[in-house]
């Protein structure tokens, strides 16, 4: 392993071991509380331009594999883990997490106190950072860092979001076949608005029976609006993404011209936040975010679901004077989920898609799936 050194803008100044990508990065600096799924988190297209911190000291330990990415292409800046493990052992592995960090250009970085950095950044909050296994110049790294965009000066969207529209033709995975259910075509097609979708979110809209067409984020709502009324598409659904929500001015003027139809929609993580803004109600940060497969959040008929997270920003408690909360997360008692007054929209903060159990969230593609026309 080769040395890599760190610079994090309230002048920490670190050094460890790299394992992933040689070179320099720059991003925001976050940490996860998962106990598994590192791949998942690593390759979701949220985490674009941030540093993940895995509070996880064990890392490595099953490998990769390509049917759990959640993206083709990984948008994370870089990973810290406390001890990593290039020797795994899961018969679906295909290759190490470190084979697949460097083939992607991502950072991974270890031998380093994980305990200590998550502290940090629960008491400070989250932070822009620099990494780099070619400068080892506390004073260089800093000045680098300093002229370079923060991550809410960066619109992330544009990276992630598909270039060219595509029908999604998988279901959930089968545990018996250890293989993705094929589609079956459906009388009822949805149009999903790519902010940074994750393919377990496609995955799971399509198990609920749902024809499941992709499209870029910079989409016309007057294209989707047309193709409703004509009976084309019975519902839109906004994915997840990665990024500052109020930043995405073009996005946001669309959404408030489909909130104006009786198009049912449905939203998760950016998607909600993207509603909240559309109907006037703007997002504020957290202040290290909410990175997890463990907070349990209550649902409308006091049901406690298990959910997985990933998210630095949320929407407003006042809220409340346009629409019902559905979902509060009992943790900080911020909103998980909102179902508006009027027209046929509702949306979560939470991922129902990513499995943390035992009691989870599914049922709300169910839900949606009942509502499209």
């Amino acid at each position: 392993m080769e040395k890599i050194y760190i610079y994090i803008e309230n002048g920490t100044f670190l050094e460890a071991n790299s394992f992933g990508a040689s070179g320099t990065n720059v991003g925001e600096i976050v940490f996860n509380t998962s106990l598994t799924g590192y791949q998942e988190i690593t390759t979701d297209p949220s985490y674009a331009g941030q540093f993940i911190t895995f509070t996880m000291p064990e890392i490595g330990n099953v490998g990769v594999n390509s049917d759990d990415n959640e993206s083709e292409t990984i948008y994370s800046k870089g990973i810290f883990v406390r001890a990593y493990n290039d020797e795994y052992s899961n018969f679906r592995g295909e290759k190490t997490l470190a084979t697949l960090l460097k083939e992607q250009g991502v950072l991974g970085i270890c031998d380093i106190d994980t305990r200590y950095l998550t502290k940090m950044i629960r008491n400070e909050g989250a932070m822009m950072m620099i990494a780099s296994t070619e400068i080892s110049s506390k004073d260089e790294l800093k000045e680098i860092l300093e002229k370079s965009p923060r991550i809410e000066d960066i619109n992330y969207i544009e990276q992630v979001s598909t270039k060219e529209a595509y029908i999604h033709k998988y279901g959930a995975w089968d545990h018996n076949k250890l293989a993705y259910n094929k589609a079956v075509m459906s009388d009822k097609k949805i149009v999903v608005v790519d902010f940074g979708v994750k393919r377990n979110i496609l995955n799971e809209l399509v198990q609920s029976g749902l024809e499941v067409e992709v499209i870029p984020s910079n989409f016309k709502a007057s294209d989707l609006i047309a193709r409703f009324e004509k009976g084309e598409i019975g519902g839109v659904f906004l994915s997840n993404g990665p990024g500052d929500p109020l930043t995405l001015t073009a996005e946001k003027e669309q959404v408030q011209e489909l909130i104006k139809t009786d198009i049912p929609i449905f939203a998760i993580c950016l998607g909600h936040q993207m509603l909240s803004i559309a109907h006037g109600y703007d997002t504020y940060k957290m202040p290290f975010g909410q990175h997890g497969g463990n907070h349990p959040v209550q649902n409308e008929t006091s049901v406690v679901e298990i959910t997985a997270q990933n998210h630095n920003y949320n929407v407003p408690d006042s809220i409340e004077a346009i629409a019902k909360i559905t979902h509060k997360n009992l943790f900080d008692n911020t909103i998980e989920g909102v179902k508006y007054n009027k027209g046929n929209i509702f949306s979560v903060q939470h991922h129902p898609e990513a499995s943390p159990g035992p009691h989870e969230s599914k049922y709300i593609f169910d839900e949606f799936a009942k509502v499209v026309k």
